[in-house]
């Protein structure tokens, strides 16, 4: 039966690969990864130099498709949901193919997910839905990466909770949509496409910020947001102007009373 990879290769820096990843690259015959465009080529080519550096120059096979399109139009729930639904059913029907043509019967292959596939990926998703289909059958083994968490809170040198408090994991979107967590002091905030914190009533909110983590266009910004939100947004914009894309994360911690 073939085997199928998913492993966690970090927000960006080749160097925070675990030695459980690295023996998993060793594993692979075939790498499994999605062509998102022009636009988003570095993220190919930061693979790339991940496999270059591990597996040596050249010394793998990678396989890449064009990444079904999405809607992202979609402001309601419901309507966001089903646009989700969609794109995860296209995907699979694309990584099945891609399992079935590219990797023999008894083959192993890897998909190299950014930071961990636990959190805000859908690779986990995708290949429930495939082995469903009943087409490609294949174990499946997961090895966890760093998190864009971790390099987070590492790179701006916090502790992401208080003592004995919790902390929230949510999205821009939420934020947006229902404020700053109730009864929350402390929440990190992904896949924000735009700046959500900024329309927050939330005065008292010091924000950690985070762009390109790991990588050699990385961006640090912190400080009290009323203060700081503006040069964030401004910076982000260009720097999306300038790559074509961005992935970015921010800590939001309310100030101690």
């Amino acid at each position: 039966m073939r085997t199928i990879l998913v492993v966690g290769i970090g927000a960006g820096d080749p160097d925070q690969l675990t030695l459980q990843a690295v023996r998993a690259l060793g594993r692979a015959e075939v790498f499994f990864t999605l062509d998102k465009g022009e636009a988003a080529a570095d993220l190919v080519a930061l693979r790339r130099e991940i496999l270059d550096r591990h597996l040596g120059d050249g010394g793998y096979r990678l396989v890449e498709a064009a990444d079904p399109r999405r809607d992202r139009r979609p402001a309601d729930t419901a309507a966001y949901d089903a646009a989700v639904d969609d794109w995860h059913a296209r995907r699979a029907e694309l990584y099945e193919r891609m399992i079935v043509d590219e990797l023999p019967d008894e083959g192993c292959g890897a998909f190299l997910v950014w930071g961990d596939p636990s959190l805000y990926d859908s690779t986990l998703r995708i290949l429930d839905r495939v082995t469903a289909r009943d087409q490609a059958a294949f174990d499946l083994e997961v090895i966890p990466g760093i998190t864009s968490v971790q390099a987070l809170a590492a790179r701006h040198r916090l502790v992401l909770n208080r003592v004995g408090g919790p902390v929230t994991i949510t999205t821009g979107r939420r934020l947006a949509a229902e404020g700053f967590p109730a009864g929350v002091d402390d929440a990190v905030v992904m896949l924000d496409a735009g700046t959500a914190f900024r329309d927050l009533d939330e005065p008292d909110l010091d924000i950690y910020w985070g762009a390109y983590l790991g990588t050699d266009d990385e961006m640090l910004i912190h400080g009290r947001g009323a203060d700081v939100g503006d040069a964030i947004a401004r910076t982000r914009a260009d720097a999306r102007r300038r790559k074509g894309w961005i992935m970015d994360i921010y800590l939001l911690r309310r100030a101690r009373r």
